[in-house]
């Protein structure tokens, strides 16, 4: 199965695909609630507020589809999926106070309720559970994927820390950050779905290059939306990571094609996370077609995740995870 721009168009909405794997996801939920479970009462309170605010679980969902595409007939997959959720969920609550984020899923971040200090340690707690669940599945090859995933998050929160402000990271500067800081946990649930499905390490090999390069078009259309989707759609405020001084893909591309003066002025506005000078970023945006520029490199990077699915068999399952390369790059289009 090749793929090609009609395939990729063609797609499964989430809802549909959550419905072919819903008694997994059923089972994944139940596992969730369970081990969410804490005597301190706000530890309790504050994973509830933010696993309950309504996110999709397609990384955990990833890892499901893709143990089942793999022809997995165990029950460590959901187990798996649950960890793959609570590391995302904990990054959440440590990136929405480090951002100083308000909005999360059209809701008050966790940190904006709860405050910082709650915030970072019930992310902490969320880590440390999670790696209390791994053990019970009992397998060093799964430790060993997973506190690398962490460690690279974490490196990737970092990097991302440092290029704040920096008018002059580029693309590939860019890439390095999104691939450590999401890509990782995407290429991670692929991973281990062909993990413990025993699949052939060149089966194996092809799920780590789709989740990698499906989490990386994920987030190329996600920093996509910041500028061209309204504030309900986005689930937060257009404009935050121009706000938070972040140089994503859209202004990097109009940065590089900018003239003189609108590149000096681009400069200044992301030294200085000034929100006020939106609508003339977006302008400038405009003017240089750096949101269709940055459509096209996520719609590339799509195709090529797409294309790594040819190693598994045609099932159901292969064409969910062949449409979620669309939803990637359509959402909220």
């Amino acid at each position: 199965m090749s793929a090609n721009l009609n395939s990729l168009k063609s797609a499964s909405t989430i809802g549909s695909i959550h419905l072919l794997v819903a008694d997994d996801m059923r089972i994944l939920d139940q596992a969730i609630r369970t081990h969410l479970s804490s005597d301190v009462a706000l530890i309790n309170q504050i994973s509830e507020y933010i696993i309950g605010s309504g996110g999709k679980r397609l990384r955990p969902m990833l890892l499901i589809l893709t143990a089942r595409a793999c022809g997995y007939s165990g029950d460590q997959h959901t187990l798996l999926a649950a960890i793959i959720e609570f590391i995302h969920t904990a990054t959440l609550l440590h990136d929405d106070v480090v951002d100083e984020s308000e909005r999360r899923r059209g809701k008050p971040t966790a940190h904006a309720v709860f405050g910082n200090a709650a915030s970072v340690l019930v992310g902490d707690f969320l880590y440390s559970r999670s790696f209390q669940m791994m053990i019970e599945i009992d397998s060093m090859r799964v430790m060993q994927i997973l506190s690398s995933t962490t460690n690279t998050i974490a490196e990737g929160e970092v990097q991302q820390l440092l290029n704040i402000g920096d008018p002059e990271v580029d693309e590939a500067t860019y890439m390095e950050v999104i691939s450590n800081k999401t890509a990782k946990l995407f290429e991670s649930a692929c991973q281990l779905g062909a993990v413990i499905s025993n699949q052939d390490k060149a089966t194996e090999m092809a799920l780590v290059q789709f989740g990698a390069q499906l989490g990386l078009a994920f987030q190329i259309a996600d920093d996509c939306l910041d500028y061209e989707a309204d504030s309900e759609t986005l689930g937060k405020n257009l404009g935050d990571d121009l706000a938070e001084g972040k140089p994503t893909l859209p202004l990097i591309y109009a940065r590089a094609r900018a003239d003189q003066s609108q590149q000096d002025f681009l400069d200044s506005v992301i030294r200085e996370g000034n929100i006020d000078e939106l609508p003339q970023v977006l302008e400038i945006i405009r003017e240089t077609n750096a949101l269709d520029l940055a459509h096209r490199r996520a719609e590339e990077i799509s195709l090529a995740a797409a294309a790594c699915l040819d190693a598994l068999p045609d099932t159901v399952y292969r064409q969910a995870m062949h449409d979620i390369c669309s939803h990637a790059i359509n959402r909220n289009r």
